[in-house]
């Protein structure tokens, strides 16, 4: 049996308020606010597609055995680099095998499903685990219908074939190049045609052909089916394609744009983490994945289910938001203005890459030392031991910090150093269990930050080089 065995998801915990855009854009626009409900999902300016993958995929992993899984595939169109690979940086952020399998799934929105089924295949061919994420971080222009339904996201799938709470029972896939949209070199927004006819010639025509092909092969009838996921910027055309298959519309999975916003290549795989948190064992989930053609992929719950939940998933990401007003801000983060941000900002933030890739084990990993003579955790890992009843050389072992949790012994919030999210939070963060480092603090509440608050460790970017084109990442403390 070959199928899903652990899932997770992360949602960035901002969330823009569709009104303030709305209001903000009237006068150009009447017709926005018929879109002003709810919120989506946005990016704080440190996070992007790799770091909200890794995300999702401590979310799926949990504290599983990482050594286990020996392949990485990586969906998206919106990854911050056209020629390096994404996928390796998660996966050493991750601390995965460095034999691990990795690859970058782009170009189109059904990247995601079909990541999925390239690890499928994978697993097939005679891989244990193999992970695959969907991220996305997709700009807009402003005042588009796009800004007010796109959402940032997450979500990451590992399959194998032992502990399956989801046994994938059949896949079928078409390719068919309808363009409804298209974003060509050197642009940095989409470009749409017109709804009716995606509707019409897009889903109305393709996604029927692949269903019915996977369900015949299957020897399923679409009254089997308990759960659809078919992830679609359009409100309406999901219920007409459920019942074009034969399926009750109220069957449909939420399609979380109310909350969350539609996240691209992530959204299928999103949808799909967070049906699986409320799916029962026995029952059916078709997903479709559309984008230059369609995958469909059929699930069948196992009684593994309910002991296969992630800490957070889906649910739990909708949960934590933060509601944000400030249109600005996210026009800021987004770069859809050109700002002024003082002569601090202007400092050289070239990265020398042969120091980066001497000091990766620390500055991507995370990792801390532990000395195997007295046991003493400390970070940076060093050449001799910081116990001073100890100071051994050599017997630093290595002991992985990413998941380790810390209180605040120190901290600052500096006006004059440049930040885009000023003031500038950084201070002392010492573990549990020992070691200790300056760092800096991330999505800081002002109001209940203080000395011994409790936090934990995130990747995000520390600066980025505007100069050359260059993001430099590193862990960051936010308040638990």
């Amino acid at each position: 049996m070959i199928g899903i065995t652990s899932f997770g998801a992360y949602l960035p915990r901002m969330r823009l308020q569709r009104q303030v855009v709305a209001e903000a854009n009237a006068w150009f626009d009447s017709g926005l606010k018929g879109l002003a409900k709810g919120e989506r999902t946005m990016c704080n300016w440190d996070e992007d597609t790799i770091t909200m993958a890794v995300e999702a995929c401590q979310d799926s992993l949990g504290d599983r055995d990482r050594e286990a899984i020996q392949a990485l595939f990586m969906a998206s169109t919106s990854m911050p680099f056209l020629d390096r690979q994404n996928s390796v940086l998660v996966a050493e952020a991750l601390n995965l095998n460095s034999s691990v399998r990795t690859m970058d799934v782009t170009a189109s929105q059904r990247a995601g499903t079909s990541a999925l089924l390239a690890a499928r295949d994978a697993v097939m061919a005679g891989n244990k685990q193999v992970l695959m994420v969907a991220s996305e971080h997709r700009r807009t222009k402003c005042a588009s219908r796009q800004e007010m339904l796109y959402g940032d996201g997450a979500a990451a799938i590992t399959l194998g074939s032992e502990g399956v709470i989801a046994e994938l029972v059949a896949a079928q896939s078409l390719a068919d190049d309808f363009v409804d949209h298209y974003r060509s070199d050197g642009s940095d927004f989409d470009y749409d045609w017109e709804e009716r006819w995606i509707r019409d010639e897009g889903f109305l025509k393709i996604v029927p052909r692949v269903v019915n092909a996977l369900l015949q092969d299957a020897g399923i009838s679409p009254k089997d089916i308990q759960h659809l996921v078919l992830p679609c910027e359009q409100k309406r055309t999901p219920a007409t394609v459920a019942k074009a298959l034969g399926i009750a519309p109220d069957l449909l999975a939420d399609s979380l744009i109310e909350n969350c916003g539609v996240t691209g290549t992530a959204h299928a795989i999103l949808q799909l983490a967070h049906t699986l948190q409320k799916a029962k064992p026995g029952e059916l989930i078709l997903v479709i994945g559309f984008g230059q053609g369609s995958d469909a992929l059929l699930f069948r719950v196992t009684d593994a289910i309910e002991k296969g939940q992630p800490a957070l998933g889906v649910s739990g990401n909708l949960e934590r938001r933060r509601a944000e007003t400030n249109y600005n801000k996210f026009q800021s983060f987004n770069e859809l203005l050109e700002k002024e941000m003082g002569k601090r900002s202007e400092i050289d933030k070239q990265t020398f890459l042969s120091a980066m890739y001497r000091n990766r084990d620390l500055l991507t990993r995370f990792m801390g030392g532990k000395c195997s003579e007295c046991g003493t955790v400390q970070m940076p890992k060093m050449n001799y031991c910081v116990n001073p009843e100890c100071g051994a050389l050599d017997t630093q072992q290595n002991h992985p910090m990413s998941t380790v949790k810390g209180t605040v012994q120190t901290w600052t919030a500096d006006q004059l150093t440049f930040d885009f999210n000023p003031p500038a939070y950084f201070g002392m963060v010492v573990f549990e269990g020992g070691g200790r480092l300056m760092m800096d603090f991330s999505e800081v509440d002002s109001e209940s930050f203080d000395t011994g608050a409790s936090v934990s460790v995130h990747f995000r970017i520390k600066q980025i080089d505007g100069q050359r084109g260059f993001r430099r990442y590193f862990w960051k403390a936010i308040q638990v």
